[in-house]
């Protein structure tokens, strides 16, 4: 099975990638998750992204707030699909990453999640995984399974309790 890696730019991010990192555990998935910064570590970011697909992983979700422009970096040095994750900062809200996560050029894609949307930025990642693992798909289509059953109990006792 791939691995996923889960690249963030600060340590502070961390909090924000919590929920990915729980969710590769539900579903199996083998991820490493490492800091660099498209600002500080340029070189290092290339390397790795360079080497992602020879390294073993199928999938890249790149996290960082401000300028954001990790998942870009990343994505340029790789065929490999980038899932970035816009962090909330201090400043503006975490509007100024997600737009700069999500206006990529022509030719080097970034998929783009809700600001702080680690969660479903490891569905994705599952998602894109199991374009060639039938028992992860399974896996999946029981987690949507499970969810529009818990929708329906919801909607059941609403009607109880009001009809």
């Amino acid at each position: 099975m791939k691995k996923a890696a889960v690249i963030m730019g600060s340590d502070s991010d961390l909090p924000v990638l919590e929920p990915a990192f729980k969710k590769f555990k539900e579903f199996g998935i083998p991820f490493e998750a490492h800091v660099m910064s498209a600002h500080r570590t340029p070189a290092r970011a290339c390397e790795f992204a360079t080497n992602a697909r020879n390294n073993g992983f199928g999938v890249i979700i790149a996290a960082a707030g401000k300028a954001a422009h990790l998942a870009g970096v990343l994505a340029a040095y790789t065929t490999l699909p980038v899932i970035g994750i816009p962090v909330k900062s201090s400043t503006l809200d975490g509007l100024d990453a997600l737009l700069s996560t999500v206006q990529m050029p022509a030719g080097i894609p970034v998929a783009t999640v809700a600001i702080d949307g680690a969660e479903n930025a490891a569905i994705l990642a599952v998602q894109i995984i199991a374009l060639g693992d039938d028992a992860l798909a399974e896996k999946l289509t029981k987690m949507k399974a499970d969810m529009a059953a818990k929708v329906a109990e919801k909607d059941k006792q609403l009607q109880e309790k009001f009809s």
